[in-house]
Order: structure tokens, then sequence, then C-alpha cells
């Protein structure tokens, strides 16, 4: 279930989409716009955040939140995570353990490919409508699901742990407007070779994703 900041997002991407806050413009104030929308000041922060990283909005200090949708991001101006941690560290970190966890799924062959083809179609459904919000979060499951179908609790519970660091680096990809159709490619590829039971491809086919993805927004991480 879409927790209040991912539906107040998708509210606000709405508003945005249909024209209410037009492009280049700022939106109404934290006060305003938290009573328009009827939630919390803490929750509004969280669902500017999240569309900032979606490359909906910019924050600019002093100035106010502006309308970015549609317009190409500059790769030195990746929005500041909001947990801290630098996204290079957070590629770094999937790239270490998400090709393991792919290629443990692909090997377990009691394991099958619906659940990922499921969240598949949910993914291309919402980048055929441009719902970046929700692109992002199918996003999250696929790679969640990968963890929690590797078989091992440790890599589930760690990512678990980091799902909102994770959460942010999945989101950045999608500002470019050119390329978000990239990750449903990428996750396709990933699937298949789960689907075909091939350990080898899978963790090939999640590493190729990984760099690709952090590649889109200007990043480069050492690969261990």
């Amino acid at each position: 279930m879409p927790s209040l900041s991912n539906i107040a997002a998708q509210n606000l991407q709405r508003l945005i989409a249909n024209g209410t806050y037009a492009v280049g413009k700022a939106l109404p104030g934290q006060r305003e716009l938290a009573e328009t929308l009827g939630i919390s000041r803490a929750c509004l922060r969280e669902a500017i955040s999240m569309l900032e990283a979606l490359g909906l909005v910019r924050s600019h200090a002093g100035k106010g939140v502006f309308v970015t949708a549609g317009t190409v991001r500059n790769s030195d101006d990746i929005p500041q995570n909001p947990n801290g941690i630098r996204p290079e560290a957070i590629f770094q970190f999937r790239f270490v353990l998400e090709p393991a966890a792919a290629s443990m799924v692909a090997a377990d062959h009691r394991e099958g490919s619906d659940e990922f083809r499921a969240i598949q179609t949910r993914l291309e459904a919402a980048l055929h409508g441009f719902d970046l919000v929700t692109a992002a979060q199918c996003d999250m499951e696929f790679h969640h699901t990968v963890a929690w179908r590797s078989g091992n609790e440790a890599f589930a519970s760690v990512v678990e742990k980091y799902k909102s660091q994770v959460a942010y680096s999945l989101q950045l990809p999608f500002a470019n407007p050119k390329s978000i159709w990239e990750t449903a490619d990428e996750h396709r590829a990933v699937i298949d070779a789960i689907a075909a039971h091939d350990p080898g491809a899978a963790r090939l086919a999640m590493q190729t994703h990984l760099v690709r993805a952090a590649a889109r927004i200007g990043i480069r991480f050492f690969q261990p």
C-alpha cells in the first residue's frame, strides 16, 4: 500500500501534469500546499523530495520549489539525498549485492518469473502514462522482490534497512525524459535470465542495469 508521502507525490504529479502548477512556476508555500493536499508538512517534504529526485521539481533555497517537469537535468545538479549518502556510494553498494541476489533467484528452479513479469507490466503501464511516481514505486518493488526471492534473509533485511536510500537511487534516472524506458528494458533482461534459470546471465543483466542507470545521471563508480 502506498505511503501518504507517495500518495501526496502522486497528487502533486497530477497537478503538474494538468497545468495547475506550470513548468517554470513556483509551487505554493508549504503551509498552503499541505492544507490543499490535506497532509502534514513533514509528509509534504517527503513528497517534494521524491518529485525532486524524479526531476519534476527543484528546490531553491530562499526562493521556493519550482516545477521543472520535462526539462533535462544537468549531471552536476543532482538533488541531495535526504539521507545524506552519496548516490555513488549507493550504486556501488547495490552493485555488490543485487547481481548476487539476481543470480541466486535464477539458480532456484523452484522459482518462476511470474511475479516479476506482473511488476514489469505495471511499470510499463506507468511509463506509457508518464506516471513517474508509480514507475519509481514499481522499480523499487522489482529490486525489493529480487532481494527477497534470493532466499538469503540477510540480503532482504539489508535492502529493507536501506530502502529509502535505494529508492532515491532508483528515482534519479527517471529525471531524463528521453531515457525513462531504459529501466524497463534492462529489467526485462534480468527477468528473462531468471525465467531461463541462468544465474550468470541474471548477474550480468543486473550489473549492466546498475551501471547504465548510474551513467544516466552522470555517475561512474568503481565496480568491485
